[in-house]
């Protein structure tokens, strides 16, 4: 089972989920081999119980949450499983053994690596046309350039098309002091950063200001413009609804741990 996560865990918060699992399809899926589910306690939070034995990380560590409610969702995402052990379908679960794993012995360089995004975040770069899209742009991603400056005094530039343009290093070291550091926001924030491509919307869910359904449909206006003039692509969508199930696991690790 050990071997079987290291194997399936081995993408970056973010990462394209269809193609993991794709990737994932020649491993054989372990039968599940528990009968019960249960939640513990343990110094430092909550461990989720099989069959009495506590569940670890593909690393071996704990599978530790800080809170009874994440805990509690995460017992769930054990218990759903029927004959076999799908972790594509336990998206929780997978991004608190990222944070514990991977995010928490580097939280410098994963808060770094948001930060990089606002220099280029997506909410800066505007289509030349048409002007519908350029209302729904702005319709969308203004709010949250607003917020930032009147909660945060940060202002940025912005530029059409696809031409660089260099960001107020004030503005970016406000959002830097956003990135949360602690492993589990922090790897919830990198995750919804990697997804929308902004870490502006990341962070502005991470702070309540909008919903994660908000974020996602401003990190899609582009596609979703393009989809009304071209029609839908089969592909892309499927694509886009298994990302929307890490966007939405991200969202919901920041409230079960709030």
């Amino acid at each position: 089972m050990r071997d079987f996560l290291e194997e399936i865990d081995t993408g970056e918060p973010g990462e394209d989920p269809v193609a993991r699992v794709r990737a994932a399809q020649k491993i054989s899926l372990p039968k599940r081999f528990y009968s019960a589910v249960s939640v513990g306690e343990a110094e430092g939070g909550f461990t989720i119980l099989l069959d009495g034995r506590p569940v670890r990380t593909p690393a071996r560590g704990l599978l530790l949450a800080p809170t009874r409610a994440l805990a509690e969702a995460l017992a769930a995402e054990w218990a759903a499983q029927e004959k076999e052990i799908n972790p594509f379908l336990m998206p929780l679960t997978r991004l608190v053994n990222v944070a514990l794993d991977r995010v928490a012995p580097e939280m410098d360089a994963v808060a770094a690596e948001v930060a990089r995004y606002a220099g280029t975040d997506m909410l800066f770069y505007r289509a030349e046309g048409p002007q519908k899209l350029l209302d729904r742009q702005a319709a969308r991603w203004d709010p949250v350039l607003d917020w930032m400056h009147a909660q945060h005094g940060a202002r940025f530039f912005l530029a059409e098309g696809v031409r660089h343009v260099t960001q107020p290093a004030e503005a970016l070291a406000q959002v830097e002091a956003l990135v949360p550091r602690a492993a589990l926001a922090l790897a919830a924030v990198h995750s919804m950063t990697t997804l929308t491509g902004s870490a502006l919307l990341a962070l502005a869910v991470a702070q309540g200001t909008l919903s994660a359904e908000d974020a996602w449909s401003a990190a899609h206006v582009d596609e979703d413009f393009n989809r009304e003039q071209w029609g839908e692509d089969e592909i892309a969508s499927a694509r886009r609804a298994a990302r929307w199930t890490e966007m939405e696991a991200a969202a919901r690790l920041l409230a079960l741990i709030a």
